[in-house]
């Protein structure tokens, strides 16, 4: 009598646990990137308002934010090779300090130039804080779940410039800008609370990276910036000019740009994970349509429907734009150098955005120059199209 032995079936393939996103020096970079916007934003507005109330007008305002964004771009420039030379923790410390100490000086009345001053300062620590909060996001996320961490930064960073920036406002609007100040400086200091979690030595693993894709560095390090600065232009001319407008009623605007502004962090918090499945190189092209067609809405003035439908179209594919470029910076240089281009680039468009299409606003018009701001973006869109085919 035989004996047949059946061939047991294999067990079900075990399903692969995803890696752990949140842990406590990731959750304590996130406190870091959101005191420090804190303080940035809540100031923002306060001088210039301080400069014009003081009799220093329109050009005065604009001289101390121009000097906060000098001095932040500045940073953004030493930032990656200050954390190669002493670490990401020490990095955060100067940011920090930088960024609140000065407000202490704002509790009292000040000159112009001293306001200038403190501008330079704080803007230069905030640089740093946000390179290095940037780049520590990157080290500390798992490689196939970075583009979610992104999102959850991009959240994180979201609701200072929701909340913040209109609290600094109302402050000032009711003579209480000394607490607008101290509160600056509080939230501009606390980062220093959290650095014992955070790690404490140099950029790992630059020069095996470095040498790894030197030959590739060119094209990353040149292509998404270009084309996250095209949108950040376009985004500081909204932003400046959407509520000079004639005929825009200032409700309007304000609500505009808060859809624009809640848009954007959750587009990019979405943007992050889809990324992470499919991909984020095939983002950037739709996303910067999605941002043009924006823009060409609010150029129908008369329209409060396309305005505030313009807003949110815009504010969705910077959103993405914001999650892709970052993403794919990070996958292609170090940690701090990808950060300090994606921070610049972000920074020194929207500074320039409403410096350059100011004068085009002057002859033309705002229409004008916001269709040209979205025509900026479309310009873009074949070096998009380039890297995506590779």
């Amino acid at each position: 009598m035989s004996t047949v032995t059946q061939a047991q079936p294999a067990p079900p393939a075990a399903t692969p646990v995803p890696a752990r996103l949140l842990s406590v020096p990731l959750a304590a970079t996130f406190l870091a990137e959101f005191t420090s916007l804190t303080s940035f934003f809540l100031l923002l507005s306060v001088l210039p308002m301080l400069a014009a109330a003081s009799g220093a007008g329109s050009s005065g305002a604009g001289l101390l934010t121009g000097s906060l964004l000098l001095g932040t771009v500045a940073a953004e420039a030493v930032a990656a090779l200050a954390i190669r030379w002493f670490g990401y923790r020490t990095v955060l410390a100067a940011g920090a300090v930088l960024l609140g100490g000065p407000a202490l000086v704002l509790l009292v009345p000040e000159p112009q130039a001293v306001m200038v001053s403190v501008s330079v300062v704080r803007g230069f620590g905030f640089g740093l804080c946000g390179v290095a909060a940037g780049a520590l996001t990157a080290k500390l996320l798992p490689p196939e779940r970075r583009g979610e961490g992104f999102g959850l930064l991009g959240l994180v960073s979201g609701v200072p410039a929701i909340v913040a920036l209109p609290a600094g406002v109302w402050l000032a609007g009711h003579h209480l800008a000394v607490a607008a100040a101290a509160v600056a400086a509080a939230t501009g200091l606390l980062p220093l609370t959290v650095l014992r979690w955070l790690p404490g030595g140099r950029e790992e693993g630059h020069r095996r990276r470095a040498r790894r894709g030197s030959g590739r560095m060119a094209g990353p390090a040149l292509r998404l910036p270009l084309i996250f600065a095209a949108a950040t232009i376009a985004a500081g001319v909204l932003d400046s000019f959407l509520p000079l407008v004639k005929g825009v009623p200032s409700n309007l605007a304000s609500a505009a740009l808060l859809a624009q502004a809640i848009t954007a962090t959750l587009s990019r918090w979405q943007a992050g994970r889809h990324g992470d499945r499919y991909g984020h190189a095939r983002l950037l092209t739709p996303a910067l349509v999605v941002a043009a067609l924006g823009m060409a809405a609010t150029t129908m003035l008369g329209s409060t429907a396309l305005i505030f439908a313009g807003m949110v179209l815009f504010g969705a594919g910077f959103g993405v734009l914001e999650s892709a470029t970052f993403a794919l910076l990070i996958e292609q240089l170090p940690e701090a150098k990808a950060s300090a281009l994606w921070n610049f680039a972000y920074d020194a468009g929207y500074g320039a955005g409403p410096a350059v299409f100011g004068l085009i606003c002057f002859r033309t018009g705002y229409p004008v120059a916001f269709a040209l701001a979205g025509a900026l973006m479309l310009a873009v869109v074949p070096v998009a199209l380039r890297g995506t085919a590779r």
